[in-house]
């Protein structure tokens, strides 16, 4: 890449990282090169800068990595996803209502679920959970007895138990059904509780989707009832003299729906289901469309990490395909239900770290080779001196052939290590100038027109892609990333970025490009005594949930922050990572026994000499305090 020159602006990073297509007009850059949160009060819009957040979180003893959550944007998400539907029921005039419940599997940090059901308050947002641990988080978090407890999941008679005692205290707890070993616990239950219990059904649709689930979905799916299975819950039901407690019908499709057409064609057969459950006799009153609202994660407006539709054309489906499918019927329209948890809390949270140390495959020290040199070595460097453009899948080709012989004389004793090196460097700065003349080339080779991925930096981040960005890892998940500063600089270098991990997997080698998706991000080059921060978006979904402690880093520092009404942040709360001792904890190595061995070993050492008493208290006031210290890279 060319060199920083004074004619990039902010405005030409915004194009490059994609900002404006994936940010959901939540983000963008300021003429000063800063990345900013935008958020909207009912008085003004406000623009904040992350660097100015991440400032104010090291001066407040917050060391990177940080999970920032930004709370205006769980409020924004609740407060666009009403009024659309909203618009849609009085465009259609649906005779019924929408109301939410968020997936607490989804972000199950009690900042956040207090949060979501703190701003989905006044809508009577509720909670879907799918174990007993996090019903019991809904039982003591909602507020609102209108708003809806799903229970999902499989669900053992204490559960059940949890869930009539919630219905006595009045709030609204459904029991989906996803195996028929539940429904004589469900009656058994009740009637010991004396409490009619609110059921209803998963479905198993034979719809597809397209994108990450599409092999989960159909006939294939892992959860929900056959038709075969519904029937015999109906009869249950039926004889128990309890079908009127079947209000609800659940489907879920996939978490991240890309494909309107997908949700248009589920909702259209979970309907011709309610039609014929209602033919029984069931008094249905819910139907609820599970998760799948998607996020534009890369802003492509198609394939596994986009959507082709926007908000309000996905409600608009929704309620034309439910009103289009009973009207003929003459069945009441039902209280839609959708379990959107993706797409509140994914745009909240922003991973931040720095960048601690760059390795680049540019040419070191370049000398003139000796006579004494071996003929690979002589002939690389002779080649470097004599590139031409039209000969450059030749020179690429020999720079490969003589690299090899170079290795091969070195593994045979025949060369030393500085022979070595400096036929490295020729074969590098053979490459760099190849690289820099293929955008030359009409039509390059695969080899080349890839060279420069091929010769990308690797950027060192303080962070572990397993614990913070585990989707990154297991399922190829895109994420945007980028600098959140410097951004009005040209970046002049083409980088993957690798995590503190010893692991080859530990890294970050798809971005969003421009078009489509990128093996290498560009940045900038680091400058002495300045750090370089890099920021991953729309993180708020899953990750923290789904991390774990590859090498035992634990969980990161982080902290929820609010824009008032006059544009000034609120750090509003503040939660540090895991220390040392913590993640120890939780794999069963227990610290205090940890610290008296080692104190042993330590008390041995003094006696045979090894160290002195005074020594040997530096080293236990050293263990002691690593034990208590931040599992990641600290300054």
């Amino acid at each position: 890449m060319n060199n920083i020159t004074s004619s990039w602006t902010s405005d030409d990073s915004a194009d490059l990282y994609g900002i404006d297509r994936w940010g959901c007009g939540y983000f963008t850059i300021s003429p000063h090169g800063e990345v900013e949160v935008l958020t909207r009060t009912s008085s003004a819009e406000h623009r904040v800068s992350l660097r100015q957040i991440v400032h104010g979180l090291e001066e407040r003893g917050l060391q990177m990595p940080i999970m920032l959550r930004l709370e205006n944007l769980i409020e924004t998400r609740i407060n666009e996803l009403y009024p659309g539907f909203q618009e849609a029921i009085e465009s259609s005039c649906y005779q019924n209502r929408y109301q939410g419940v968020f997936p607490i599997k989804v972000n199950q940090q009690a900042y956040v679920v207090q949060a979501i059901t703190h701003y989905g308050n006044r809508h009577a947002h509720g909670l879907e959970v799918g174990s007993k641990a996090e019903l019991l988080i809904a039982m003591a978090t909602l507020s609102n007895t209108e708003s809806l407890i799903i229970c999902n999941g499989y669900k053992d008679a204490e559960f059940i138990d949890l869930g009539l005692q919630a219905r006595k205290l009045g709030l609204k707890c459904i029991f989906v059904i996803e195996t028929l070993k539940e429904v004589p616990i469900i009656l058994e239950r009740s009637t010991w509780c004396g409490v009619d219990p609110l059921i209803g059904i998963r479905l198993k649709l034979s719809s597809k989707v397209d994108g990450q689930w599409a092999n989960d979905s159909g006939h294939r799916s892992l959860f929900g009832l056959t038709s075969t299975q519904i029937t015999a819950v109906l009869d249950r039901l039926k004889a128990a003299n309890k079908l009127d407690c079947l209000q609800l019908l659940h489907f879920h499709l996939g978490s991240q729906i890309p494909n309107i057409r997908n949700i248009r064609n589920g909702v259209r057969e979970a309907c011709r289901y309610f039609i014929n459950i209602a033919a029984e006799g069931a008094d249905l009153k819910y139907l609820d469309l599970g998760g799948g609202l998607g996020i534009d994660y890369d802003g492509t407006g198609s394939g596994h990490y986009s959507l082709n539709y926007t908000l309000a054309e996905y409600c608009s489906d929704v309620v034309e395909t439910i009103q289009e499918s009973l009207d003929p019927h003459g069945l009441p329209h039902p209280v839609i239900i959708t379990e959107s948890g993706r797409a509140i809390v994914a745009p909240m949270s922003v991973l931040l770290f720095n960048i601690l140390d760059v390795v680049a495959f540019d040419p070191k020290h370049l000398h003139l080779p000796q006579a004494d040199h071996c003929e690979p070595i002589r002939a690389l460097c002779e080649a470097r001196r004599n590139i031409e453009l039209k000969r450059l899948q030749e020179f690429y080709n020999d720079a490969f052939y003589y690299r090899d012989q170079i290795q091969e004389a070195f593994l045979r004793g025949q060369i030393t290590l500085r022979e070595r090196a400096l036929g490295e460097d020729c074969y590098f700065a053979i490459l760099q100038t190849i690289a820099s003349f293929v955008p030359q080339v009409k039509y390059p080779s695969a080899e080349l027109e890839h060279l420069g991925d091929f010769l990308a930096d690797i950027y060192y981040g303080n962070f572990s892609v397993f614990k913070s960005l585990p989707d990154a890892w297991a399922i190829n998940q895109v994420f945007p990333v980028m600098p959140i500063h410097r951004l009005h600089e040209k970046p002049d270098r083409k980088a993957v970025i690798a995590d503190l991990t010893c692991d080859c997997d530990g890294k970050l080698n798809r971005f969003v490009g421009n078009p489509g998706h990128a093996k290498t991000l560009p940045l900038h080059s680091l400058k002495d005594g300045e750090e370089y921060y890099i920021g991953v978006f729309l993180v708020g979904a899953y990750q923290e949930t789904l991390g774990d402690f590859h090498n035992l880093f634990g969980d990161t520092n982080a902290a929820s922050v609010r824009v008032d009404a006059k544009g000034q942040v609120e750090f509003v709360h503040e939660l540090k990572g895991d220390s040392v001792a913590d993640v120890l904890g939780y794999v069963e190595h227990q610290p205090k026994d940890l610290y008296r061995r080692f104190h042993d070993f330590a008390e041995r050492s003094v006696r045979a000499s090894r160290i002195t008493v005074r020594e040997r208290q530096q080293i236990l006031k050293l263990f002691s305090e690593s034990l208590s210290g931040y599992t990641y890279f600290k300054r």
